[in-house]
């Protein structure tokens, strides 16, 4: 790492996800250190040579983007398959870290988010190794998510470990951000000595998303639509996004004219989705980044799903993209939470409980015999909550805001 010029600090994030990765973590962490590289910092990220979803996807070893020094570890992702390869390729990827990290010359910041979720311990080593600055970004909540989808134990030896790693962070890192009022309060009951909290939600990714009309959008016209209506649900199909109602009543609606669903993106999820074989049902794999904004434009609604027991654990971040390209955003989840703030408080439109099946039907049913011009309406104010309250720049500023506090 060369020397940091005068006035300038050197950054170091941590994080098993980084673009090309389409993953939005990784995306979020590269809009971060852009903007420090704009502020005239040094930073330099430590990633997975492999991809996240499919670890058959490499990268290149080493390059500079946008100004950022990239460096990937080999043999630090195995994709997330199972949750022993997840462990697996988190394991190698904090040690491959630290060992790389303890390489580096000067750092002053060391920024270590989520993934995997015991990178913490990454951060915490080389921050103390380096005397170097602390901050840790929480992007979901472990192991309170795996506990919540009851894929462990509260009291399995994993969890109490992961769990007694999480409240060590959250005491020594200078400045912790969370990304939502919910998980806020939930990350205070972990731990009552925490420096600095802010509460930053993501934002979306604004430098390829805008609003397509239907009319001048070649992705509706390759898949061959027309005056159809479509219900979508974009980005990943993970254990903490329910799709059982949307599907329920995607079976009841085949007999609805021009109502269809698109199931865009991967993970587990893609089984149950394929598995349905509905007429009215289409499944796409991740679309790339630079076809987004015409993917997400090409729905009419956008569904977003959290799970009962997940909130203040994982923040429904696909919500972003839909407002983006300002579309109405159908939310399967509890009322108090993220999702239920947003809908309630702007009317972007429509939630129903995860298990509504009736609710969903009925609700779809009207959507499709709705006006253009009344989804379209819900979709203005969503766009525009993200231009006045959620933008990039206002949201990337206020979190590079935060890493540059001594």
């Amino acid at each position: 790492m060369p020397p940091s010029r005068a006035g300038s600090n050197s950054f170091l994030f941590i994080s098993q996800v980084f673009v090309p990765d389409p993953a939005s973590v990784g995306q979020h962490i590269a809009d971060a250190a852009a903007e420090l590289v704009q502020r005239g910092h040094h930073v330099t990220v430590l990633t997975s040579a492999r991809g996240y979803d499919d670890p058959s996807q490499r990268y290149l070893r080493r390059e500079c983007i946008h100004g950022i020094d990239v460096i990937r570890l080999p043999l630090s992702s195995f994709g997330k398959g199972t949750i022993g390869s997840r462990m697996l390729g988190g394991i190698a990827f904090v040690l491959l870290s630290i060992v790389r990290g303890v390489a580096l010359g000067r750092i002053d910041c060391v920024v270590v988010s989520t993934s995997p979720p015991i990178a913490a311990m990454a951060g915490v080593v080389l921050a103390a190794l380096k005397r170097a600055r602390l901050k840790y970004w929480i992007m979901d909540l472990n192991p309170d998510q795996i506990v919540a989808l009851g894929k462990r134990s509260a009291k399995a030896v994993s969890v109490r470990m992961l769990d007694w790693l999480n409240r060590l962070i959250l005491r020594r890192a200078d400045d912790v951000i969370v990304l939502d009022r919910f998980m806020a309060e939930r990350v205070h009951r972990k731990s009552s000595k925490i420096k600095r909290l802010h509460v930053i939600p993501p934002w979306p990714l604004e430098d390829v998303l805008s609003a397509v009309p239907h009319s001048s959008n070649w992705w509706r016209r390759q898949q061959g639509l027309r005056d159809e209506v479509v219900v979508m649900y974009s980005g990943n199909h993970g254990p903490s996004n329910p799709l059982a109602a949307i599907l329920s009543a995607a079976a009841r609606l085949v007999d609805v004219p021009g109502l269809l669903f698109y199931f865009v993106g991967g993970g587990i999820g893609k089984r149950e989705v394929d598995a349905t074989n509905l007429p009215n049902v289409r499944s796409l794999p991740y679309q790339p980044l630079e076809t987004l904004a015409y993917s997400l434009s090409a729905a009419d609604v956008h569904v977003v799903t959290l799970g009962d027991h997940l909130v203040g654990i994982v923040h429904p971040c696909k919500v972003y993209g839909a407002m983006a390209v300002a579309r109405p955003v159908l939310a399967f989840g509890p009322e108090q939470s993220h999702l239920g703030d947003l809908i309630s408080r702007n009317d972007i439109g429509w939630r129903l409980s995860n298990d509504d099946v009736d609710g969903a039907e009925h609700l779809l049913r009207q959507i499709r015999q709705m006006g253009d011009e009344a989804r379209a309406a819900r979709g203005r104010r969503a766009n525009t909550m993200i231009v006045e309250e959620l933008s990039k720049d206002r949201l990337c500023g206020a979190l590079c805001d935060v890493f540059v506090l001594p």
